[in-house]
């Protein structure tokens, strides 16, 4: 069938209006309880007004709409080809003579297209919000509304400096004021692929400029020779605030457009990049994902006949199957982010054994 036909819009208009009416619900219903459970935090505090938790609950919102997102399409989908079934529209198409797969096509291609549309344009805005949210967390958990993610913790920063040597970058405390990085008790170690010192630098406060710190009070050692004091140096550097926080978020917090270059800096400085992969690759299947669940929506909401189960079999069977593959996905990521499963066959064997069982039972009923 044509997406572009008045049936192909009409199934597309029916599809994306379920959909948004499914997120949203399920949208406000997460609001409700993640405020429930943030007001039972902060009783009995005086120091966290509601805005804060206002802030706390919306900011958090993309991260468990994200986890959920399959179930939401897969719901979306059943209620739509439950309609399609009732209304015995669907008896009509096939009576057409348009077979099963057709009229599939263009409720699979808008899916895929929200997929993209998630990826692309909504993650990006998702992960901002979502690192704003661990911010914002940091401080209600530590009391302290000027605290910064990092603030307590030091800072141990690892950079490639070219292809034979490696720098290690330890600081004592790291603060940040509006967009600037302040470090103190700033400890610089050169160091050859042996991981031989060449150089060491120490200085007593640095500041992160553009392309290189501003270091001051610096002690300079090289092997050798005489120990050099400085009133202040400028050490050329690669890094910048966004990449320094990006080593105290999760993966989850970083755009989708980001992931590569941060990927890319991870392997440069020696650092494993392995969950940072699995999130990119996830990102990237994620539209075949929920192309996946509006399969499995077919086989249960699909009856060219009623004497199949009814409603409660649907529901049932539906939500049962979705469950069963969001747990059989997140076992086998977690293999995958432990490196113990290669990354390709972690992220395309959940999706692959779905859309294949699913197209199986369906050409089974198509047969039939």
């Amino acid at each position: 069938m044509n997406p572009n036909s008045i049936l192909g819009r009409y199934l597309i208009r029916q599809l994306v209006w379920n959909f948004l009416f499914v997120l949203l619900m399920v949208l406000g219903v997460v609001f409700m309880f993640e405020m429930i459970e943030l007001l039972r935090k902060a009783s009995g505090r005086d120091d966290v007004g509601m805005v804060l938790l206002l802030q706390l609950a919306f900011t958090k919102l993309p991260k468990t709409i994200e986890m959920v997102f399959p179930f939401v399409m897969m719901i979306a989908a059943m209620i739509t080809f439950w309609k399609v079934s009732k209304l015995n529209e669907f008896v009509i198409i096939r009576a057409a003579g348009v077979s099963i797969w057709g009229f599939l096509c263009p409720i699979l291609l808008a899916t895929f297209l929200i997929g993209v549309i998630n990826i692309t344009i909504v993650n990006p805005i998702s992960a901002r919000m979502y690192a704003y949210y661990e911010e914002l967390d940091y401080k209600f958990d530590t009391r302290n509304p000027d605290a910064v993610l990092f603030s307590e913790r030091g800072l141990w920063i690892r950079e490639a400096i070219n292809a034979d040597n490696f720098l290690v970058l330890q600081a004592k405390s790291a603060r940040q004021e509006n967009e600037k990085l302040f470090l103190r008790d700033v400890t610089i170690i050169e160091m050859d692929r042996r991981s031989q010192q060449e150089k060491r630098l120490e200085a007593y406060v640095a500041e992160l400029g553009k392309g290189y710190f501003d270091l001051k009070d610096v002690h300079v050692f090289v092997p050798g020779k005489p120990t050099e004091t400085l009133s202040s140096l400028r050490y050329k550097t690669g890094l910048t605030l966004e990449r320094i926080k990006e080593n105290f978020v999760k993966p989850e917090a970083i755009s989708f457009w980001s992931l590569p270059d941060t990927i890319s800096f991870y392997e440069r400085s020696g650092f494993s990049a392995q969950k940072h992969k699995l999130r990119y690759m996830t990102l990237l299947i994620s539209p075949f994902l929920l192309c996946a669940m509006v399969l499995v929506a077919a086989v249960f909401a699909l009856r060219p006949n009623n004497r199949r189960g009814g409603v409660m079999f649907l529901i049932v069977g539906g939500i049962t199957t979705g469950f069963l593959v969001y747990f059989l996905s997140q076992l086998v990521y977690a293999l995958g982010s432990n490196g113990q499963i290669p990354l390709p066959l972690v992220v395309f064997t959940p999706t692959a054994v779905v859309s294949l069982i699913s197209v199986s039972v369906l050409l089974h009923l198509e047969d039939g």
